[in-house]
Protein backbone atom coordinates (compact mmCIF):
# COMPACT_ATOMS: atom_id res chain seq x y z
CA UNK A 1 0.00 0.00 0.00
CA UNK A 2 1.34 3.43 -0.94
CA UNK A 3 1.21 6.06 1.81
CA UNK A 4 1.12 9.65 0.59
CA UNK A 5 1.34 11.25 4.05
CA UNK A 6 4.34 11.67 6.31
CA UNK A 7 4.40 11.55 10.07
CA UNK A 8 5.37 15.20 10.07
CA UNK A 9 1.93 15.97 8.66
CA UNK A 10 0.31 14.97 11.95
CA UNK A 11 0.18 16.80 15.27
CA UNK A 12 0.98 13.64 17.18
CA UNK A 13 0.26 9.92 17.46
CA UNK A 14 -3.40 10.49 18.31
CA UNK A 15 -3.77 12.65 15.22
CA UNK A 16 -2.28 9.87 13.11
CA UNK A 17 -4.55 7.26 14.68
CA UNK A 18 -7.61 9.41 14.11
CA UNK A 19 -6.60 9.87 10.47
CA UNK A 20 -6.36 6.10 10.04
CA UNK A 21 -9.72 5.56 11.72
CA UNK A 22 -11.41 8.14 9.50
CA UNK A 23 -9.80 6.77 6.36
CA UNK A 24 -10.93 3.24 7.24
CA UNK A 25 -14.40 4.60 8.03
CA UNK A 26 -14.67 2.63 11.24
CA UNK A 27 -15.70 3.49 14.77
CA UNK A 28 -12.98 4.37 17.24
CA UNK A 29 -14.04 1.41 19.38
CA UNK A 30 -13.21 -0.96 16.50
CA UNK A 31 -9.56 -0.01 16.02
CA UNK A 32 -8.28 -3.16 17.71
CA UNK A 33 -10.20 -5.53 15.42
CA UNK A 34 -9.07 -3.71 12.28
CA UNK A 35 -5.79 -3.22 10.46
CA UNK A 36 -5.14 0.12 12.12
CA UNK A 37 -2.18 -1.19 14.12
CA UNK A 38 -0.49 -2.56 10.99
CA UNK A 39 -1.13 0.68 9.12
CA UNK A 40 0.28 2.68 12.01
CA UNK A 41 3.44 0.59 11.93
CA UNK A 42 3.75 1.24 8.20
CA UNK A 43 3.78 4.94 8.91
CA UNK A 44 6.47 4.40 11.52
CA UNK A 45 8.91 3.44 8.76
CA UNK A 46 9.00 7.14 7.90
CA UNK A 47 10.51 8.15 11.23
CA UNK A 48 13.61 9.44 9.50
CA UNK A 49 11.78 12.67 8.71
CA UNK A 50 11.17 13.48 12.40
CA UNK A 51 13.35 14.73 15.23
CA UNK A 52 13.89 12.39 18.17
CA UNK A 53 11.54 14.24 20.55
CA UNK A 54 8.64 13.95 18.12
CA UNK A 55 9.57 10.43 17.07
CA UNK A 56 9.53 9.24 20.68
CA UNK A 57 5.83 10.09 20.95
CA UNK A 58 4.99 7.97 17.91
CA UNK A 59 7.23 5.16 19.14
CA UNK A 60 5.51 5.15 22.53
CA UNK A 61 2.13 4.85 20.84
CA UNK A 62 3.46 2.06 18.62
CA UNK A 63 4.62 0.16 21.70
CA UNK A 64 1.23 0.63 23.32
CA UNK A 65 -0.59 -0.61 20.22
CA UNK A 66 1.64 -3.68 20.01
CA UNK A 67 1.07 -4.38 23.69
CA UNK A 68 -2.70 -4.15 23.27
CA UNK A 69 -2.50 -6.32 20.14
CA UNK A 70 -0.49 -8.99 21.96
CA UNK A 71 -2.92 -9.00 24.88
CA UNK A 72 -5.75 -9.76 22.49
CA UNK A 73 -3.86 -12.82 21.23
CA UNK A 74 -3.09 -14.22 24.67
CA UNK A 75 -5.65 -16.20 26.69
CA UNK A 76 -6.87 -14.52 29.85
CA UNK A 77 -6.39 -16.12 33.22
CA UNK A 78 -9.68 -17.32 34.69
CA UNK A 79 -9.11 -15.34 37.89
CA UNK A 80 -8.62 -12.06 36.08
CA UNK A 81 -11.45 -9.58 36.19
CA UNK A 82 -11.86 -6.43 34.17
CA UNK A 83 -12.15 -4.32 37.33
CA UNK A 84 -8.88 -5.58 38.82
CA UNK A 85 -6.62 -5.27 35.79
CA UNK A 86 -5.49 -2.30 33.82
CA UNK A 87 -7.43 -1.73 30.64
CA UNK A 88 -5.13 -0.04 28.09
CA UNK A 89 -7.68 -0.56 25.33
CA UNK A 90 -10.34 1.48 27.13
CA UNK A 91 -7.82 4.18 28.07
CA UNK A 92 -6.62 4.59 24.48
CA UNK A 93 -10.19 4.68 23.18
CA UNK A 94 -11.01 7.36 25.75
CA UNK A 95 -7.98 9.46 24.76
CA UNK A 96 -8.74 9.11 21.07
CA UNK A 97 -12.42 9.99 21.58
CA UNK A 98 -11.52 13.13 23.55
CA UNK A 99 -8.91 14.11 20.98
CA UNK A 100 -11.50 13.76 18.21
CA UNK A 101 -13.86 16.12 20.07
CA UNK A 102 -11.14 18.76 20.50
CA UNK A 103 -10.04 18.42 16.89
CA UNK A 104 -13.60 18.84 15.61
CA UNK A 105 -14.10 21.86 17.87
CA UNK A 106 -10.91 23.42 16.50
CA UNK A 107 -12.03 22.80 12.93
CA UNK A 108 -15.39 24.43 13.67
CA UNK A 109 -13.65 27.47 15.12
CA UNK A 110 -11.41 27.75 12.06
CA UNK A 111 -14.47 27.50 9.81
CA UNK A 112 -16.17 30.29 11.74
CA UNK A 113 -13.02 32.40 11.54
CA UNK A 114 -12.89 31.91 7.78
CA UNK A 115 -16.58 32.75 7.43
CA UNK A 116 -16.43 35.94 9.48
CA UNK A 117 -12.90 37.15 8.72
CA UNK A 118 -14.27 39.90 6.46
CA UNK A 119 -17.26 40.73 8.66
CA UNK A 120 -16.94 43.74 10.93
CA UNK A 121 -19.33 44.67 13.70
CA UNK A 122 -20.12 48.30 14.42
CA UNK A 123 -19.97 49.18 18.09
CA UNK A 124 -22.67 51.42 19.61
CA UNK A 125 -21.84 55.08 19.40
CA UNK A 126 -23.23 58.38 20.52
CA UNK A 127 -25.67 59.98 18.12
CA UNK A 128 -23.14 62.74 17.50
CA UNK A 129 -20.43 60.91 15.61
CA UNK A 130 -18.08 63.20 13.77
CA UNK A 131 -17.76 66.72 12.55
CA UNK A 132 -19.38 67.56 9.23
CA UNK A 133 -19.43 70.75 7.19
CA UNK A 134 -22.08 73.09 8.59
CA UNK A 135 -24.92 73.39 6.09
CA UNK A 136 -26.08 76.99 5.60
CA UNK A 137 -28.66 77.68 2.91
CA UNK A 138 -28.42 81.11 1.21
CA UNK A 139 -26.51 82.58 4.14
CA UNK A 140 -23.07 82.79 5.70
CA UNK A 141 -21.82 81.95 9.15
CA UNK A 142 -21.34 85.68 9.67
CA UNK A 143 -25.10 86.19 9.38
CA UNK A 144 -25.64 83.60 12.11
CA UNK A 145 -23.10 85.29 14.37
CA UNK A 146 -24.67 88.70 13.75
CA UNK A 147 -28.08 87.31 14.70
CA UNK A 148 -26.59 85.92 17.89
CA UNK A 149 -24.96 89.27 18.71
CA UNK A 150 -28.29 91.03 18.19
CA UNK A 151 -30.03 88.66 20.59
CA UNK A 152 -27.30 89.14 23.18
CA UNK A 153 -27.53 92.93 22.95
CA UNK A 154 -31.28 92.81 23.63
CA UNK A 155 -31.18 90.11 26.24
CA UNK A 156 -32.14 92.40 29.15
CA UNK A 157 -34.85 94.27 27.21
CA UNK A 158 -36.95 91.47 25.65
CA UNK A 159 -39.97 90.60 27.74
CA UNK A 160 -42.59 89.15 25.41
CA UNK A 161 -44.73 85.98 25.63
CA UNK A 162 -42.77 83.00 24.46
CA UNK A 163 -44.30 80.47 22.07
CA UNK A 164 -41.96 77.90 23.61
CA UNK A 165 -42.76 78.79 27.21
CA UNK A 166 -40.93 75.83 28.74
CA UNK A 167 -37.59 76.53 27.12
CA UNK A 168 -36.21 79.03 29.63
CA UNK A 169 -35.93 78.37 33.32
CA UNK A 170 -33.56 79.13 36.16
CA UNK A 171 -31.81 75.74 36.07
CA UNK A 172 -28.15 75.47 35.29
CA UNK A 173 -27.78 75.34 31.50
CA UNK A 174 -25.53 72.84 29.80
CA UNK A 175 -24.83 72.33 26.13
CA UNK A 176 -26.13 68.77 26.40
CA UNK A 177 -29.56 69.69 27.80
CA UNK A 178 -29.84 72.62 25.38
CA UNK A 179 -29.17 70.22 22.51
CA UNK A 180 -31.92 67.95 23.78
CA UNK A 181 -34.24 70.97 24.03
CA UNK A 182 -33.47 72.10 20.47
CA UNK A 183 -34.12 68.65 19.05
CA UNK A 184 -37.39 68.47 20.98
CA UNK A 185 -38.83 71.74 19.70
CA UNK A 186 -37.70 71.07 16.13
CA UNK A 187 -39.31 67.65 16.28
CA UNK A 188 -42.56 69.12 17.63
CA UNK A 189 -42.75 72.17 15.35
CA UNK A 190 -40.96 71.17 12.17
CA UNK A 191 -38.93 74.35 12.09
CA UNK A 192 -38.43 77.46 14.22
CA UNK A 193 -36.89 80.84 13.64
CA UNK A 194 -33.67 81.87 15.27
CA UNK A 195 -35.35 84.59 17.34
CA UNK A 196 -38.09 82.26 18.54
CA UNK A 197 -35.41 80.32 20.37
CA UNK A 198 -34.73 83.32 22.58
CA UNK A 199 -38.10 85.00 23.09
CA UNK A 200 -39.20 85.76 26.64
CA UNK A 201 -37.20 86.24 29.82
CA UNK A 202 -33.83 84.54 29.77
CA UNK A 203 -30.36 84.82 31.17
CA UNK A 204 -27.28 85.53 29.11
CA UNK A 205 -25.94 82.11 30.12
CA UNK A 206 -29.01 80.54 28.52
CA UNK A 207 -28.47 82.47 25.30
CA UNK A 208 -24.81 81.52 25.05
CA UNK A 209 -25.38 77.86 25.91
CA UNK A 210 -28.32 77.52 23.51
CA UNK A 211 -26.31 79.09 20.71
CA UNK A 212 -23.38 76.74 21.35
CA UNK A 213 -25.80 73.80 21.35
CA UNK A 214 -27.15 74.97 17.98
CA UNK A 215 -23.62 75.11 16.56
CA UNK A 216 -22.93 71.58 17.82
CA UNK A 217 -26.07 70.25 16.13
CA UNK A 218 -25.18 72.04 12.91
CA UNK A 219 -21.67 70.62 13.06
CA UNK A 220 -23.06 67.13 13.68
CA UNK A 221 -25.31 67.43 10.64
CA UNK A 222 -28.51 67.11 12.70
CA UNK A 223 -29.89 70.57 11.94
CA UNK A 224 -29.76 73.06 9.09
CA UNK A 225 -30.25 76.81 8.99
CA UNK A 226 -31.64 78.75 6.04
CA UNK A 227 -32.28 82.37 5.11
CA UNK A 228 -34.34 83.57 2.14
CA UNK A 229 -32.19 86.65 1.63
CA UNK A 230 -29.85 88.96 3.51
CA UNK A 231 -31.33 90.42 6.72
CA UNK A 232 -34.39 88.16 6.55
CA UNK A 233 -35.42 85.71 9.26
CA UNK A 234 -33.21 82.69 9.90
CA UNK A 235 -35.03 79.35 9.95
CA UNK A 236 -33.83 76.23 11.72
CA UNK A 237 -35.02 72.76 10.75
CA UNK A 238 -33.95 69.13 11.01
CA UNK A 239 -31.88 67.41 8.35
CA UNK A 240 -34.03 64.96 6.41
CA UNK A 241 -32.90 61.34 6.70
CA UNK A 242 -32.12 59.63 3.38
CA UNK A 243 -34.83 57.22 2.23
CA UNK A 244 -33.57 53.64 1.98
CA UNK A 245 -34.08 51.98 -1.38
Amino acid sequence: MAYVFHLGDFDGPLDLLLHLVNRAQIQIEDIFVSEITEQYMAYMRQLDDLDMDTASEFLAMAANLLYIKSRSLLPRKPAETVEEEENPEAELIRQLTEYKKYKEAGENLRALEETYKNVFFKLPEEWITKERPVELQNMSIDALIEAFAAVMSQAQDIDRPNVFSDKIDSDVYTIENRMQYLRKIIRENGQVTFHELFEGRYERAAVVTTFLALLELLKAGRLQVAQDNAFSEIYIHAVAKPVKA
